[in-house]
């Protein structure tokens, strides 16, 4: 049997792709902010642009684990993850799959001067607070993305926020 590779890029034409990604905060000096990684400038879907870790999870393979296991191979770092808080869909056209995106909070184990991005999938990093949320992430996509929405709504329930269910 042949392994396929799930990256962005793996054909993938009418199927159903699953992904996870971390949502992974960390408190600085009373200001809580949200880690970004640039996506390599040769990547042919969505290249440098900021997103959240995470990646394809592989066909039978648990999604947590799954999550954990594409940190640790994008940033060399293991993580806690918490709760589900927000999920969403989308079309790759490169891959010409559908996919369903499920994002956790999550937090950085390992010390934050370990982080070590694999060249392959990503350029650099940054820690943006709620307010940089747009600057950061807006070039390179559509407004209303949906992946900015979940930073955006993961910093509202860092904060305390009340849920809108209407």
């Amino acid at each position: 049997m042949v392994k396929v590779s799930h990256d962005s890029e793996t054909p993938a034409h009418g199927q159903q792709v699953i992904t996870a990604c971390a949502l992974i905060h960390n408190n600085f000096n009373g200001v809580e902010k949200v880690f970004l990684a640039k996506r390599a400038d040769t990547k042919k879907f969505m290249p440098g642009i900021y997103e959240l870790l995470g990646d394809h999870v592989d066909f039978g393979e648990d999604v947590k684990v799954g999550l954990k296991r594409e940190v640790l191979e994008e940033a060399r770092m293991n993580i806690n993850l918490g709760d589900v808080f927000h999920e969403f869909t989308y079309n790759n056209w490169v891959k010409g799959s559908h996919s369903i995106e499920v994002v956790y909070f999550a937090a950085f184990i390992d010390p934050l001067e370990n982080i070590k991005l694999h060249p392959d999938d990503h350029s650099g990093y940054a820690w943006i607070t709620a307010e940089e949320v747009i600057k950061s992430m807006q070039p390179g996509r559509q407004p209303g993305d949906s992946e900015i929405q979940a930073v955006q709504r993961g910093f509202e329930l860092l904060r305390g926020e009340s849920m809108n269910f209407g």
